[in-house]
């Protein structure tokens, strides 16, 4: 990641803005400060992705961006349909320096560089403005590995690889990297993430797990996992509860959008966040 963000930097004076992907599910923790000291007085396009799986909070997220002054823009980049609503904001950030090109007869192809933490969708929006799979994607982090330039419509566009901050000051921050993707599970004890996530979903949208797990005591973390793991079948030999399976269906779940539609902040606790 130190690599990629040398890589980035390097190639900063070769674009004309910048898109910030973003997950709606939790546009704060996915904002990485410091794309602050790379991109300088670049032009940024917040773009909350995943939109489809958050609930009404992502509204009132993509208002507090607008309210400070940034251009943002909620997307499902799976729906072809948010293609045009991309572009629109595209053309606006160049619009001006298009027609100082025009007004000297030429017509040049605009450039974006496409960041963001890992897992968010950045490939997936490149292969939306393309109109086709030119960038290989995942739903796990680490998928894009190199920066590269791909030709999508009429803007080349620069997919990088998905990049952390150097350290989770937050650690409520990261816990939600962690519930949607963007840390490798394979360094995550993911009993505890599980555990974490329903202590969450407990507070924030208990109906949800009464509505796909039978769980109606929400007073303790581990019986709540159990109530799950037993609605699931997920019982060794001898009566003990599976509660790795547990947690892989859980998490599996909350990322597929299958608990329901959910956003794990808060826009009325971040007036005063800066970017």
């Amino acid at each position: 990641m130190t690599k990629a963000m040398r890589d980035m930097e390097a190639k900063r004076d070769l674009c004309d803005g910048v898109i910030c992907v973003l997950d709606a599910r939790a546009p704060i923790a996915t904002v990485n400060k410091n794309f602050k000291k790379i991109f300088g007085e670049k032009p940024i396009l917040y773009v909350l992705n995943k939109s489809d799986l958050a609930d009404g909070k992502a509204d009132a997220f993509l208002k507090l961006f607008e309210d400070k002054g940034k251009l943002a823009v909620k997307c499902d980049s799976t729906n072809i349909s948010t293609k045009r609503i991309l572009v629109q904001k595209l053309n606006a950030i160049t619009e001006e320096k298009r027609a100082r090109a025009q007004a000297k007869g030429l017509n040049r192809t605009f450039r974006f560089m496409v960041a963001g933490i890992p897992n968010t969708g950045k490939s997936t929006i490149v292969n939306l403005l393309s109109g086709q799979k030119r960038a290989k994607t995942g739903d796990k982090a680490g998928v894009t590995r190199d920066v590269r330039w791909l030709k999508c419509g009429a803007f080349d566009l620069l997919d990088t690889p998905g990049t952390m901050p150097p350290s989770f000051d937050n650690q409520y921050h990261a816990r939600h990297l962690a519930y949607i993707g963007s840390i490798n599970d394979d360094i995550l004890d993911m009993d505890d993430i599980a555990l974490e996530l329903l202590g969450e979903l407990a507070e924030k949208y208990p109906q949800y797990l009464t509505e796909r797990y039978g769980i109606t005591d929400f007073s303790e973390k581990l019986g709540m996992y159990e109530a799950l793991c037993k609605r699931r079948g997920f019982i060794l030999r001898g009566g003990e509860f599976d509660y790795e399976r547990g947690a892989k269906a859980l998490i599996d779940d909350f990322r597929k959008g299958r608990i329901g539609k959910i956003c794990l902040e808060n826009p009325t606790d971040y007036k005063d966040f800066e970017f």
